[in-house]
């Protein structure tokens, strides 16, 4: 067997070659996530690439949406032989500049439209999140860590012909590296988890604001007793603040599971309440088209061939198009609170997922909408 070049730093785990890891569940990944988006809402994008290593495969994707326009273009390739220093598939590929502070990413001229060549810079130090762990009759289903980070994009992106510049003043976002354990590839059988009722309610709220950013998270079940929850308050100097048990209160639109806004509020010791108001600006439905499960397909690690690249276009200003956006929705959004200094408005994303029952929203059934 050929070294890896990752083999020639001092960074083993294990006494394997950094071309393994120490698990051999096939679930077992390594992604990049970046979002940006314009301040006046007017478009998004977001890019993804994973490895999947004891599946063979490494895939990445690109979605853009603007004017109306839900497009996106996606890529797998086999692991065997990609540089995982420089992660490459098709037209997109991952640069680590400056690592935890500078990262280059770039889609290539292609047919479908998108071209992306753009530097993220951090505007506040990384940070961990708590780890994600779900068992199940047994079996471990989510064992990840995941590192955030808020901060903004300089370059360009092109769409369909139009140019954009992209600069700090108008294009922030957010990204995290996640890696561990969390179902991937082609369907299993569910076997005994095909008779447990699925309940999962999120919410996902990095936020930049001018000198601190705030980190949120919460996942619940059905009755609303916690599986992961965080409320961090991140300062440029490295200064991590908790906040407390973060609560919510969603806004819906009737009829659907598209959150339309709302209020996160959280309560640091010994202090008073802050309330958060999240102002939707652009929601992004990116399950749809990208690998995140809903298609049966193109999932995150599916084996495609040595090498596939394809896209997707789907015309929101249609009915038709439109009644394919469903389930996990990234909103670029407006945020807004209030403390002892004064009111902070700040820009970051607005991430919810609801499906199945949730008792405190009236949600019963695995997709029925909001009754208002």
């Amino acid at each position: 067997m050929m070294p890896n070049p990752l083999d020639d730093y001092p960074i083993h785990q294990s006494s394997e070659s950094m071309s393994h890891v120490t698990t051999s569940d096939r679930n077992f990944y390594d992604r990049y996530y970046f979002n940006g988006f314009t301040k006046d809402g007017s478009v998004m994008f977001v890019v993804g690439v994973g490895t999947y290593i004891n599946l063979g495969v490494m895939d990445a994707f690109v979605l853009v949406s603007y004017k109306g326009q839900h497009r996106v273009v996606r890529a797998s390739r086999e692991v065997e032989g990609a540089n995982r220093l420089r992660p490459s598939v098709g037209p997109i590929s991952i640069d680590v500049e400056i690592p935890l502070e500078r990262l280059r990413v770039t889609c290539e001229p292609n047919e479908w439209g998108i071209e992306l060549d753009a530097v993220w810079n951090g505007a506040m130090p990384a940070s961990m999140e708590p780890s994600h762990y779900i068992r199940e009759h047994g079996r471990i289903i989510f064992d990840s860590s995941r590192l955030a980070q808020t901060g903004g994009w300089t370059g360009t992106l092109t769409v369909d012909g139009t140019k954009m510049s992209l600069t700090d003043d108008n294009c922030w976002g957010t990204r995290d590296r996640s890696w561990g354990i969390r179902p991937v590839g082609e369907s299993e059988p569910a076997g005994i988890r095909a008779s447990d009722p699925f309940s999962w309610f999120w919410i996902y709220t990095p936020i930049r604001f001018d000198d601190h950013s705030l980190l949120i998270i919460m996942q619940e079940r059905q009755d609303g007793s916690r599986v992961l929850e965080q409320a961090t308050r991140v300062w440029a100097d490295g200064r991590h603040e908790l906040l407390g048990r973060p609560e919510h209160k969603l806004t819906f639109q009737t009829g659907t599971r598209l959150a339309t806004g709302g209020t996160i509020t959280v309560q640091p010791h010994g202090q008073a309440p802050l309330t958060i108001t999240a102002e939707p600006m652009l929601p992004v439905h990116i399950g749809i088209g990208t690998g995140y499960g809903y298609d049966a397909d193109w999932r995150h690690g599916m084996y495609q061939g040595p090498l596939k690249v394809e896209g997707v276009h789907i015309d929101l200003t249609t009915p038709e198009g439109a009644a394919r956006m469903f389930g996990i929705c990234d909103a670029s959004a407006k945020f807004t609170y209030t403390d002892k200094h004064g009111t902070h408005v700040g820009y970051g994303l607005f991430e919810t997922m609801v499906i199945g029952p949730h008792n405190q929203y009236g949600f019963t059934d695995m997709l029925d909408g909001f009754a208002g």
